[in-house]
């Protein structure tokens, strides 16, 4: 740690700051945990105390070409007082989904802080150490990171600091408990500096764009606090800058390559086609290694090369107004939906926005195919899920497969989009299960999956309250200063990605905001900027949302015939052993005769799933049977389930089983009761009463007599 020590002989100086957050203590201390980081911060709010350490290695990593930032967020069970519920791992082992995303979040706002160049490999690890259930760990987790960093004397621009924002009865909240959140309907993290915001992500209920204005200018007030704090510390302890070098593309190359592709450029980084563009380029790529192949290396030449298209991109957009593809500043590309593709899937979708193509598929199931989720601080049971899948060949290449921080972090974003238009459980209590395949990509696959999502969920007759679309905005900027020349991008593709200064994701219906979600590389925007690229934003949407519509505008009426039908019945609690039966003896002789799935909830809610009809008819029909109240003098058919010398049991209801004494067999004398009935025999019988035991008592004699 760069930082004056007290002693000596006797380590670090200890520092313990204190101010208020939100109305609550906030404490930031260093110098007396993790001894042999870089930085190391301890953050306590409440009952919750986070540890953030960094390591910054002394030395640039030469052979990245990006800067090898890692963020990881870590469970920790004890924190909370649990032990994983695992019966085989107990050790926290491989991240939660939720982990990985709290370690996105932490990253996307630090990670464009840092000069380009600084190629010096660094690691931030957020532990928390206890933690009250009171707010997501995240928010507390960013600011340590960045009170961590700030005292390793790395070329970190901060401070920035993090705040949650949730809004109750109209009125905006700091920092809301996870108790209050349910009740809010917004539900928005942002980050920033002292000056400007550096990072956005959440949901609403379709909050109108006004107001989430508000809201992010009573974030960035909100962790003023949490910033000026901060700076204290690093003046306490009189952190020495780092030293450090830049790794930048060699001026001189990047100069003779720029002078070489001055007249070879054109065209060939402005194509509608993604494929035809990269093509193009790469052959550019080539003759530019052959050319210099004897007066520079390899590496260097590819570095200069891929600055160069950079620049290139940028230079077009600011000064002549071309985009990669020719679109105006604010123009979508092409849109086709359709939907109800798929013959066997539930529902389906097909979404294409110039040649990003996405297709969503809905899967319906009973509520206990609902994920079930275990982490350090949460358990619950998760009853729509959106999972966003793409692979190499979404992007024309080759890779391996599987779903990275990235594939979670998007499908995330995109079932917040969806979350406030969902059905009441108790209105559509089924599980509902959206995959959104990306065919193909080139930029904004993330919302292109918010709208493949809405169509297909409304092709499943799923009874959303409206459509939701999703737009990515991007920015390009005269070397990061807003105050100097500056476009705002609407629908950014693949390359204006990769060159800009902003991904700026929004989704939402025609009403509001509905999810919402800032990367940017430049040192954070203004509120103000950031209304304009909102307002813009809502436009582009309302045109998508007329395309989505001519698809399908509304839920269809009737689901697909392979989705399971659900019947939901109420039954007394105190029946509930009934219909389950001695060790489920009951309820699984039930599905095995009728095919039929069937939950069964605390409060004596059953619902009953099954893709036939008449199998769920049946189920309904035995459950009844089981809870409905034998009635004395009435006629049941039954089984006879076991044979005595006094009489015969028989079943005459599900789960109710009475006894017909030898003198009620029949109306004539009976030696043997098996001369009369056997083992699994159907026969009528009456009920003649219950007993003050609850035994029942059966004739088969009357049966037959009153037939």
């Amino acid at each position: 740690m760069h930082a004056e020590k007290s002693d000596p002989t006797k380590g670090p100086k200890i520092i313990n700051l204190k101010t208020d957050f939100g109305g609550k203590e906030l404490t930031l201390e260093t110098g007396k945990l993790s001894l042999l980081a870089d930085g190391s911060v301890t953050l306590r709010y409440n009952d919750t105390v986070i540890l953030a350490t960094v390591v910054v290695k002394k030395e640039a990593d030469m052979d990245k070409d990006y800067f090898p930032l890692t963020v990881e967020f870590q469970d920790k069970w004890y924190a909370t007082g649990k032990i994983s519920g695992s019966r085989f791992i107990k050790r926290e082992a491989r991240p939660s989904e939720l982990a990985m995303l709290r370690s996105r979040m932490i990253d996307r706002p630090i990670r464009p802080m840092f000069p380009k160049g600084f190629m010096n490999e660094t690691q931030i690890i957020v532990t928390p150490l206890s933690y009250d259930f009171s707010i997501d760990p995240a928010v507390l987790g960013l600011t340590a990171a960045s009170a961590a960093l700030m005292i390793t004397g790395a070329p970190f621009e901060g401070p920035i600091g993090a705040v949650r924002i949730g809004r109750i009865d109209g009125k905006l909240v700091v920092n809301p408990t996870i108790e209050e959140m349910g009740t809010s309907d917004l539900d928005l993290l942002v980050a920033g500096t002292e000056e400007a915001i550096t990072m956005i992500e959440g949901g609403a209920k379709q909050i109108p764009e006004n107001e989430l204005e508000e809201a992010l200018s009573f974030a960035h007030k909100a962790i003023q606090p949490v910033i000026e704090i901060q700076k204290k510390l690093v003046k306490e302890l009189n952190v020495e800058p780092l030293k450090y070098e830049l790794v930048k593309a060699k001026t001189d190359i990047y100069d003779e390559i720029s002078k070489y592709l001055a007249d070879k450029l054109g065209e060939s980084v402005r194509h509608k086609d993604k494929i035809a563009r990269n093509t193009l380029i790469a052959e550019l790529e080539d003759n530019v290694l052959t050319f210099f192949a004897e007066k520079f290396e390899e590496a260097e030449i590819s570095q200069a090369f891929e600055k160069v298209i950079k620049d290139e991109v940028r230079r077009s957009i600011l000064e002549e107004g071309n985009r990669p593809d020719h679109r105006k500043f604010d123009e979508l590309r092409d849109l086709s939906s359709e939907a109800g593709i798929l013959p066997r899937t539930h529902g389906s979708a097909l979404f294409q926005r110039g040649q990003t193509q996405v297709l969503s598929t809905v899967t319906l199931a009973s509520p206990s195919k609902a994920q079930l989720v275990e982490s350090m601080d949460q358990e619950f049971s998760k009853k729509y899920m959106h999972h966003y899948v793409d692979t190499p060949a979404s992007y024309g290449e080759t890779g391996r497969l599987g779903a990275g921080r990235r594939a979670i972090g998007h499908g995330f974003l995109a079932e917040k989009a969806l979350e406030a238009v969902l059905p009441l459980d108790s209105d559509f209590p089924y599980t509902i299960r959206v995959v959104s395949e990306i065919l193909s990509c080139n930029g904004s696959s993330s919302m292109g999956s918010v709208c493949g999502s809405s169509l297909a969920l409304m092709d499943a007759g799923v009874p959303i309250t409206d459509s939701v679309a999703g737009i990515a905005m991007g920015l390009i900027t005269t070397d990061g200063d807003l105050s100097k020349k500056h476009v705002i991008l609407t629908d950014i593709q693949g390359a204006e990605d990769f060159a800009g200064d902003m991904d700026f994701k929004l989704a939402g219906t025609r009403k509001g905001t509905t999810a919402i979600q800032m990367d940017i590389k430049v040192k954070g925007l203004t509120i103000e900027f950031l209304a304009e690229v909102i307002k813009r934003s809502k436009e582009a949407r309302i045109q998508i949302l007329d395309v989505m519509d001519a698809a399908i505008a509304k839920p269809r009426t009737e689901m697909s015939e392979y989705a399971p039908r659900l019947t939901m019945i109420k039954i007394d609690t105190d029946k509930i052993r009934e219909v389950i039966g001695k060790g489920g003896e009951v309820i699984n002789k039930i599905i095995a005769e009728t095919g039929a799935e069937i939950d069964i909830e605390d409060d004596g809610t059953i619902i009953v799933a099954s893709a036939d009809a008449q199998g769920a008819k049946n189920a309904v029909e035995m459950i009844n049977n089981i809870v409905r109240d034998p009635e004395v003098g009435k006629i049941y058919d039954g089984k006879v389930v076991k044979i005595m010398d006094f009489g015969a049991f028989v079943e005459f209801l599900p789960g109710k089983e009475g006894l017909v004494h030898i003198s009620e067999l029949a109306d004539h004398r009976v030696e043997k009761v098996e001369d009369e009935v056997k083992e699994g025999e159907a026969i009528k019988v009456k009920l003649l009463k219950k007993d003050d035991q609850g035994r029942f008592n059966l004739s088969r004699k009357e049966a037959r007599e009153q037939s």
